[in-house]
């Protein structure tokens, strides 16, 4: 059964690969694409995303109150976003806009 994605998390697939592909070029010397560990690491993302129980009401994962991310793997998106969040107003203004916009969401009940 297939079922149709949301805008939403397409959205946010967009920007995780986005702010990877910053951090990939700035920091791994990547002139297009992403290398081998930062690819591993979108395909987790997405793979969570893809399985997120919030769905269309997705929060921004910062303000998500179920952890899906292991702990390590946390660590390593934190730092992506940490490098590339400023960079993405630059960049990718209009995904940067309706991140922070994303970012406003009401935070949904764990229920």
């Amino acid at each position: 059964m297939h079922t149709v994605e949301s805008p939403r998390i397409i959205r946010e697939k967009g920007t995780v690969y986005a702010m990877l592909g910053i951090y990939c070029r700035d920091l791994h010397g990547t002139p297009s694409g992403l290398c081998p560990g930062c690819s591993s690491l979108l395909g987790y993302a997405v793979e969570r995303l893809e399985t997120c129980p919030f769905r269309a009401g997705k929060p921004v994962c910062s303000k998500c109150p179920v952890h899906c991310y292991q702990p390590d793997m946390r660590e390593k998106i934190r730092v992506v976003m940490r490098h590339s969040g400023p960079k993405m107003v630059f960049r990718h203004p209009i995904m940067a806009l309706f991140h922070s916009l994303d970012g406003l969401r009401r935070v949904p009940d764990r229920r």
